[in-house]
């Protein structure tokens, strides 16, 4: 430079694609990499639960290296788990990471060095998994704990097992410890989150189940305001688990639920372990134990052998069991999965389905937000002009916005399609 000072280190940049577990864990090997004093490096934190996902993989990957000719390309992630030689014969890639390396920050010191360009383990032969400490992902508003990971199941239609292993959990100690580290801190809200969230404990001695993972944190971290819960699967709702959730003040009103389809052969199909009635049952003993409580769910459209009779019958649900927020997803034939063997639906009419499913969610969603409208309320803030009720109602801050990472009252005067309009009083 000019003055004679050294050029800035060009800095590591990390592309997350994909869940909210990948983003955690992004934040785990952000901090990696600094302590290993890496520059001039992107990391892409990949997904594989669609073949859309794949193929977005792949363009950032590409899009990473016009942009950053000189800089190392280190790619991880289930799609780099479950297919690492595809991304290895990739021109653009400099190393491939796996799901258990990522974590390690023995790899990020190691690929300072002359290591292999694929260091990707067999995930099935991964018994245990850590806790890794974080700062949280959304500033003060709230952190993300990682209690579990990989997937005992075998749904039918999912590659994420083979990307993630077998079901692991993060001991109760390990967990309770780090709530208490980031309530310290000053988070308002921790959301526990896990690829197979209501399986953690299968695999620790006496097998508790998640209902006495969560009755530990609130008892043992009483400065905690607000509890959230990730997606779960319904079946695996214990009765302990369900009593906190409709009695415990702390535990945000919101649950995220894995349906899937709304129809029983379908769902025998992805060898679900619910059926439409248990569903729809859920919901309504939900309700009628805390009625202020918000429901969203999970909906694949076009899944192998679906007649529009079925899907008729997905569609019914999202009334019947009155979910407010609809993840809506187009079927996408995963290569070494049953389903892919299955006969498959043309893809127009899958891509049609998914956008009826995504039109029922947003009507559900509009009656949701119609409820607020003319009320006050708090909302946590978040950064960007945005706060979200303990609903998870979305919520976009009109005039000055309170400084992020606590609660804040509002009136809600009008909403938008996707959120209401909220002034702070």
């Amino acid at each position: 430079m000019a003055d004679g000072s050294p050029p800035p280190l060009a800095k590591v940049d990390i592309l997350t694609l994909g869940c909210r577990l990948n983003s955690y864990e992004s934040e785990v090997m952000r901090g990696h990499a600094e302590a290993a004093g890496l520059t001039d490096t992107v990391i892409v934190n990949t997904c594989a639960v669609t073949a859309e996902a794949v193929r977005q993989a792949r363009q950032a990957i590409r899009r990473a290296r016009r942009e950053r000719p000189d800089a190392a390309i280190i790619v991880t992630g289930c799609a780099a788990q479950i297919d690492p030689k595809s991304f290895a014969d990739m021109a653009e890639v400099t190393r491939v990471v796996g799901n258990e390396e990522k974590l390690k920050a023995e790899t990020f010191s190691g690929l300072m060095l002359d290591t292999p360009r694929v260091q990707v383990n067999d995930i099935m032969s991964v018994k245990e998994t850590a806790a890794h400490l974080v700062d949280g992902l959304d500033g003060r508003a709230r952190a993300f704990v990682q209690v579990q990971t990989g997937c005992d199941h075998r749904c039918t239609f999912c590659i994420i097992p083979y990307g993630r292993g077998n079901s692991r959990s993060v001991p109760a100690g390990e967990v309770v410890a780090q709530v208490q580290r980031l309530v310290a801190t000053g988070h308002y809200e921790i959301v526990l989150t896990g690829v197979d969230l209501t399986s953690w404990g299968a695999d620790l001695p006496n097998a508790p189940k998640l209902g006495n993972l969560v009755a530990r944190i609130l008892k043992l971290v009483p400065e905690l305001k607000q509890l959230r819960l990730s997606s779960i699967d319904a079946i695996e709702i214990d009765e302990q688990l369900f009593e906190l959730i409709v009695g415990e003040a702390r535990i945000a009103p919101h649950l995220h639920l894995s349906f899937q389809s709304g129809d029983d052969m379908i769902l025998k199909r992805m060898k679900r372990r619910h059926l439409r009635a248990d569903a729809i049952a859920l919901c309504e003993r939900l309700r009628t134990a805390r009625p202020e409580i918000a429901i969203g769910a999970d909906f694949i459209a076009g899944f192998p052998t679906e007649t529009d009779a079925m899907f008729a019958n997905t569609l019914a649900v999202l009334d019947e069991a009155q979910i407010d927020y609809v993840h809506a997803f187009p079927y996408s034939p995963r290569p070494g999965t049953p389903a892919a063997r299955m006969p498959q639906v043309a893809r127009d009419v899958v891509k049609a389905r998914a956008a009826q499913l995504r039109a029922k969610g947003a009507e559900r969603l509009a009656l949701r937000l119609d409820r607020y409208v003319g009320t006050r309320g708090l909302a946590l803030v978040e950064s960007g002009g945005r706060a979200r009720l303990a609903d998870f109602t979305p919520v976009r801050i009109d005039g000055l916005s309170p400084e992020p990472g606590a609660p804040a009252m509002f009136d809600f005067a009008a909403r938008t399609d996707s959120e209401l309009i909220g002034r702070h009083v």
